[in-house]
């Protein structure tokens, strides 16, 4: 199963409570306060590891919660800090706040983390309230409650290289021939249905890895043949490899389908429109297909690179061509990260917590003593 969208709501452990207790041994019946404050609510977060290469671990799981933080004791023992849970995601994986809409965080790197859920502060307990005027305090509080959200994670694979063309282009066949990578391949159309990766090993000094996306078609930029779900994992290639069936099986026109697919990827993202382009004919093992690969380099106006993936004609110059582009590319600016929003808790005003709640006093306190 793969799944590169999953929505899942995210809670903060709750602080532990305040304890309220006074000291009582035999020479010191009027000790004073000695109640512990409660332990914080452990985090929620999410990072980034190696080895993940979708979402579909966290499909099958909608709620998450950190540990609460333990209650606070007599003999001033403060409550241990709840554990915080961590959600392991691959990198690429964007971060949003389903409700607001805003982007938390955008995990391009191993080891890249964010707290989506911050856990409640613990409540303190009467020590606390101890002052030259008030020797006796019977105030303590209750734990605070910890962040609670539901955000969206969205994947959008990150690759050197991204080949891109119509259904059935032979994005698959030549991903299966340049690395170790075994995508489905079939003669029908969208035998594809999620992108898949593949290293490819140019020399014992070179290396990129290569993205086939899904079949893309006309209306695609509006989401038409779930064309934002496909696209959208194209943004983060560095180079696009544009394949082109040079004697498409439904008859149509190789230049007009080459034009179409570039205006959906103009009227989804113009940045994404601008990346640099490799165009490539591909099946030319067929009849006419030297023909139909010299129409296409007339009416763009640009080179076209050609190769047979079943035969392996051509795959080798191609190779370089990628490896050439990529030497060209400009390093992609830092963008900053956006800032996280952290929801205050609700205010809890001193109060006497729920008794089955509450941890049972120490064996040498007593809470209901008077100085």
């Amino acid at each position: 199963m793969f799944a590169d969208r999953v929505t899942i709501f995210v809670r903060g452990g709750d602080g532990g409570n305040g304890c309220l207790s006074f000291r009582r041994e035999k020479y010191a019946p009027r000790g004073g306060p000695n109640g512990g404050d409660g332990g914080d609510g452990g985090d929620v977060i999410i990072r980034a590891e190696e080895g993940l290469t979708n979402l579909a671990h966290l499909s099958h799981q909608r709620h998450w919660k950190a540990e609460r933080g333990d209650h606070g004791q007599g003999s001033n023992c403060f409550g241990k800090r709840g554990e915080p849970l961590t959600i392991t995601v691959p990198a690429g994986t964007i971060i949003r706040d389903r409700d607001r809409g805003h982007v938390l965080r955008d995990l391009k790197n191993h080891g890249d983390q964010v707290v989506v859920a911050k856990g409640g502060r613990g409540g303190h307990g009467n020590t606390f309230f101890k002052s030259s005027v008030n020797r006796a305090p019977r105030q303590h509080e209750s734990g605070f409650p910890g962040e609670e959200r539901w955000i969206v994670l969205e994947l959008k694979v990150i690759a050197d290289v991204g080949l891109i063309g119509l259904p059935n282009a032979g994005k698959s066949t030549l991903l299966s021939r340049i690395s170790r990578a075994h995508p489905e391949i079939a003669d029908y159309p969208f035998t594809t249905k999620y992108p898949n990766l593949g290293t490819v090993l140019v020399d014992s000094e070179h290396a990129f890895v290569v993205a086939d996306i899904p079949g893309l078609i006309e209306g695609a930029h509006t989401g038409l043949g779930l064309g934002h779900e496909f696209l959208r994992h194209v943004e983060r290639t560095g180079l696009l490899v544009h394949l082109v069936e040079a004697m498409p099986v439904d008859g149509s026109d190789p230049v007009r389908n080459y034009e179409m697919i570039r205006k959906e990827l103009e009227q989804y993202s113009q940045a994404l429109a601008e990346r640099p382009e490799l165009v490539v004919v591909t099946k030319m093992d067929l009849t006419d297909a030297e023909e139909a690969r010299d129409r296409l380099a007339r009416e763009i106006g640009r080179d076209v690179l050609s190769i047979s993936a079943v035969t392996g004609r051509g795959v080798p110059q191609l190779l370089r061509a990628i490896q050439e582009k990529l030497k060209d590319r400009p390093e992609e600016e830092e963008t900053p990260e956006p800032t996280r929003i952290t929801l205050p808790p609700a205010p809890a005003s001193p109060s006497i917590p729920d008794p089955e709640s509450d941890p049972e006093p120490a064996a040498d306190s007593v809470s209901s003593a008077s100085e």
